[in-house]
């Protein structure tokens, strides 16, 4: 079995949302691991597809218009602003993929956490207090993202700051996980130096081969129809 490690891409966030999502359902391996690194063309925030539109705007109240998406996955208000995002897919090929929820969440910041050890930055993963990570809407009474660490966060060992979380969806095609590390909780680095450093653990933990794959060649259509749906109002106020 194989990671694919895909080209970064910068995209409006209903476009990045929907390409994570495409990137679950529609990757012309299947059967394969996916990871991808991607940046903001503006200032954007995410919010869980749990959330209510209401409320996240109330938390929103003092930002002047900032490109907001909810999510496919779960989890809280998410900053872009200032964060390093990733997605990876797992296969329902993999034994990850029918384990439980904590497990994969955990594995994953465990493989983050070493990489920011490997660039001599102080992380861990937070084992223990609070309420646990996982089901589809990743960590339990997720609001805003980044002011609390929750069950296996990945977090600074010496003041307890939150580095990294994330949110997952499971579905008959494996799990997407959605992943944001909070850079100003981070020291000066090289954040391509990390990005090799994560993927390269990611495939050592999973047993499987890190291979660089071109972008995959999704229909045309079918993205723009997503991408449509995700910035209409219909899909941001679903809850």
């Amino acid at each position: 079995m194989e990671l694919h490690c895909l080209p970064t891409r910068t995209g409006a966030a209903a476009e990045n949302m929907a390409l994570d999502f495409l990137l679950l359902q529609r990757y012309p391996y299947a059967a394969a691991f996916r990871f991808r690194h991607y940046e903001w063309r503006a200032p954007a925030f995410t919010f869980g597809f749990g959330q209510k539109l209401g409320w996240v705007r109330d938390q929103l109240a003092g930002e002047d218009r900032p490109d907001l998406c909810r999510r496919p996955t779960g989890g809280g208000i998410v900053d872009h602003r200032h964060d390093w995002t990733y997605a990876l897919v797992i296969p329902r090929e993999h034994a990850l993929w029918e384990a439980r929820a904590s497990q994969s969440y955990r594995l994953v910041h465990e493989c983050l956490a070493r990489a920011l050890q490997d660039l001599g930055q102080p992380a861990a993963v937070k084992v223990e207090g609070g309420p646990g990570g996982g089901g589809s809407a990743g960590p339990a009474g997720a609001g805003v993202c980044f002011q609390q660490a929750e069950l296996f966060d990945v977090v600074r060992p010496d003041t307890g700051e939150k580095i990294a979380g994330a949110a997952q969806k499971r579905n008959k095609r494996g799990l997407l996980l959605q992943g944001s590390v909070w850079k100003p909780a981070v020291g000066g680095i090289d954040w391509d130096l990390l990005g090799g450093h994560f993927i390269a653990g990611l495939a050592e933990a999973a047993g499987v081969t890190l291979t660089p794959m071109p972008w995959p060649d999704l229909a045309e259509e079918e993205v723009q129809g997503l991408v449509d749906q995700y910035a209409s109002p219909e899909w941001m106020e679903y809850r």
